[in-house]
This record gives C-alpha cells, sequence and structure tokens, in this order.
C-alpha cells in the first residue's frame, strides 16, 4: 500500500500510567508529524511512582503484530523497547529480519526509571544475540552498558570503552547516554566506522524523567526515517528531549512523566 506519510514502528511495552513505552512513543511519532504504528510486547501495570505487574504478550502474537504492519504500512524506522523475554525478543529478531527492517533503533530496556527490573534474566543473552546485530543504533544508558558490558561506568573514558566494545556487537551505531550523572548529561555516539561523537548538555534539575529513554530512542527513529545521517538524527533527538525537560509541567507523585511535555515544547 503506498503511503505518503513517514511511518515509524514501536515494538515495545504498554505503560498504563501513559508516561513511557508505546504510549511515549505515539506521541513523539506523533509530535514529529508522522505516523506511529505499534507491535505491544507486554503489558504493565505502572505509574510515577513504580511497577506492579508486567503480562507478556504471547510470541507469535507479537510476530502476527509486525507482519500486520509491514505487510501494509511499511515502516521507514523501527524502535524497539522493552522486549522482556527470550521468546519474545526471538520472534521481534526473526520477523524484523525476515522483513529487511530498516532504520532500527534498539533501547535496551532493562529496569525502569522507578528501578524497576522490565526483563528476564536470561533474556540479557538473547538480546545480545538476536537483537543487536540488527540494529542501526543501540541507546543504553550506562547501567544498562553496564549489564551489557560486564564492567562498572564511571567516567567518559569507561563511557568510551563501553561504546566501542557494544559496536562489536551491534550492526550499526552505539549511542551511550550519561543522564544518570549527576552533573551532567553527556553521551557518546560510536559510529559503524569508528568514530566517536559527544553530545553534552548540562544535568536538568527535574523530577520528570519517566519515559526520557523511550521518548529519546523513538525521536532518534523519526529523525532517522526523515533520510537523516546518524549524528545529526541523534544530535535533533537529544535537542528534543533536553527541550523538553527544560520546559516540563510534572504530574504524578513520583518521577513526573516526560510525555505531558509535549504541547508545552516547540520543536
Amino acid at each position: 500500500m503506498a503511503f505518503s506519510l513517514k511511518a515509524v514502528l514501536s515494538v515495545a511495552g504498554s505503560d498504563s500510567s501513559g508516561g513511557a513505552g508505546i504510549q511515549a512513543d505515539i506521541k513523539t511519532i506523533a509530535a514529529h508529524g508522522l505516523f506511529a504504528e505499534t507491535a505491544i510486547t507486554a503489558l504493565t501495570a505502572q505509574n510515577t511512582l513504580g511497577v506492579t505487574g508486567v503480562a507478556n504478550v504471547d510470541p507469535a502474537f507479537v510476530a502476527d503484530q509486525i507482519d500486520a504492519v509491514f505487510d501494509d504500512i511499511r515502516p521507514d524506522a523501527v524502535k524497539v523497547g522493552m522486549v522482556s523475554s527470550v521468546a519474545i525478543m526471538q520472534a521481534v529478531a526473526e520477523r524484523l529480519s525476515a522483513h529487511g527492517a530498516r532504520n532500527v533503533v534498539v533501547d535496551p530496556v532493562m529496569v525502569a526509571t522507578s528501578g524497576a527490573r522490565l526483563i528476564d534474566e536470561d533474556a540479557v543473552a538473547a538480546l545480545r544475540a538476536h537483537l543487536l546485530p540488527l540494529a542501526d543504533l543501540v541507546t543504553p544508558n550506562i547501567p544498562e552498558a553496564e549489564v551489557l558490558c560486564g564492567f562498572a561506568i564511571a567516567d567518559e573514558d569507561a563511557m568510551e570503552r563501553a561504546a566501542r566494545q557494544l559496536l562489536d556487537l551491534c550492526g550499526g551505531a552505539v549511542l551511550v547516554k550519561g543522564g544518570h550523572g549527576a552533573n551532567d548529561a553527556n553521551d557518546v555516539l560510536a559510529l559503524s566506522d569508528g568514530a566517536l561523537r559527544w553530545f553534552r548538555s548540562p544535568a536538568i534539575d527535574t523530577a520528570n524523567t519517566h519515559g526520557t529513554g523511550c521518548t529519546l530512542s523513538s525521536a532518534i527513529a523519526c529523525e532517522l526515517a526523515t533520510g537523516k545521517g546518524m549524528a545529526e538524527a541523534v544530535a535533533d533527538a537529544k535537542a528534543y528531549v533536553t527541550g523538553a525537560l527544560a520546559s516540563g509541567l510534572g504530574l504524578g507523585r513520583g518521577s513526573g512523566p516526560l510525555d505531558h511535555m509535549w504541547n508545552h515544547f516547540e520543536r
């Protein structure tokens, strides 16, 4: 089916509070003026205070959702977020590979902002084996990069080391996000040719961080869908999220959801 509007597929979990996951991705994609498509991998009972329950979707049905999207309105980019079990991970990787998905951004969601674990222990190895090789970009934060790399990351040298190590596992580039630092939100991008580029910004004093990682990865997917190169896509997406955080509207009793800021931030 011919479709003139660029489309982005989010393969991720549903956040009942609306601040992260599928809901954050849909809002981000819409804010970029693109068409949002989804394949839901899990249902979560969560809010800005934490996650109280996770119900995984049957892997075959996750595959059916991906097939339905590609068979009709083929996405120009794909964002992969929460994939919590080995079987779902294998299903997602197999179907994206079969359809020749392009501009694949993998956000290796392991732990929610509140600290709740969102991925099975044995799924980490499957993530390395099945999803990372398909990725045009992988976007771990520091705790996720530490799990994937197996060493502590306490400074910029370690961030660069992690980015280079993960570059050997994935099909494209790696963005190690430094937003967990106390004083800054500096990120390092390792490109497929091994070149490194830093994106520096001050830490923003806000509690509205729920869904930040989801928003950044889906924003990058949007920029790639429109034809931008990797470094430009990351720079523009980071500027989008930074601007949203700086002009935030706080809702909820915990770390407020980032998604409520989109109407207050002009791209």
